[in-house]
């Protein structure tokens, strides 16, 4: 059930015909699919738990709530990124070998003052809305228009230009059904939690979300603050896993 209580009352009487919500509302909706009642302002209890619930990150959930992340959150290597390459040996691994992967990943620490805070760019000035939501979704994952344009197409099967997913970002283009799913298997969370989220619904059921891209986005995840070198020894320990 969505919250009554707007923490920015709008006083246009006409509003947009595809509004974007205030943020009690966008998380309301949130805690709704995953069967919870929504408080404003969130604790932090309920932000893990609702987490927990929708397969989102809680630093995800701070920027639903329009909540500042933590400083430490936005240090990359930002020649990083998640390369095709470690996407597609995470993908094409056995489950055992995506685990280990993981782990290996988790153990892994970036040396001192080899991250930067990251800075965006004048292209990556977005207006409030859903694609934006997203883009900075991925942006924590350290992926940019690029690499999430290249770890969508491997994760989901939509591929799209880099351009045009900068496009959903800045409002040019709608945010779609085909999208969602992208956005969805990119991001290791069900389409119906995003379906929610956005109120962007397909006329029938897509397809459930793979264990492997669910796994392959938790991998992003967890290399979103390691240095590029890392991440080639990460790919070449991948690769040597899949020849086991």
């Amino acid at each position: 059930m969505e919250s009554s209580t707007n923490p920015n009352p709008n006083p246009n009487p006409n509003p947009n015909p595809n509004p974007y919500p205030y943020p009690d509302v966008r998380l309301a909706r949130l805690a709704g699919a995953a069967g919870l009642s929504a408080t404003w302002p969130p604790t932090d209890e309920f932000l893990d738990v609702l987490a927990e619930r929708t397969g989102l990150r809680t630093h995800d959930l701070l920027l639903v709530a329009d909540l500042p992340v933590p400083e430490t959150a936005l240090l990359f290597d930002e020649t990083a990124g998640a390369s095709s390459s470690l996407v597609s040996c995470s993908l094409a691994l056995p489950e055992t070998g995506r685990r280990l992967l993981c782990v290996r990943a988790r153990s892994m620490t970036a040396p001192a003052g080899t991250l930067t805070p990251r800075e965006s760019r004048p292209h990556e000035q977005y207006p409030p809305g859903f694609g934006s939501l997203l883009l900075r979704m991925l942006a924590l994952r350290n992926l940019n228009w690029s690499g999430a344009a290249k770890a969508m197409c491997l994760m989901s099967g939509v591929c799209k230009a880099a351009s045009t997913i900068g496009a959903v970002g800045r409002g040019a283009k709608p945010l779609d059904a085909e999208m969602l799913d992208g956005f969805a298997a990119t991001l290791g969370v069900p389409v119906a939690v995003l379906a929610e989220l956005t109120g962007i619904h397909r006329s029938v059921a897509g397809p459930e979300l793979a264990l492997e891209a669910v796994d392959t986005a938790t991998l992003l995840w967890e290399i979103r603050h390691l240095t590029r070198d890392q991440q080639i020894r990460l790919t070449e320990y991948a690769e040597a896993l899949g020849r086991r």
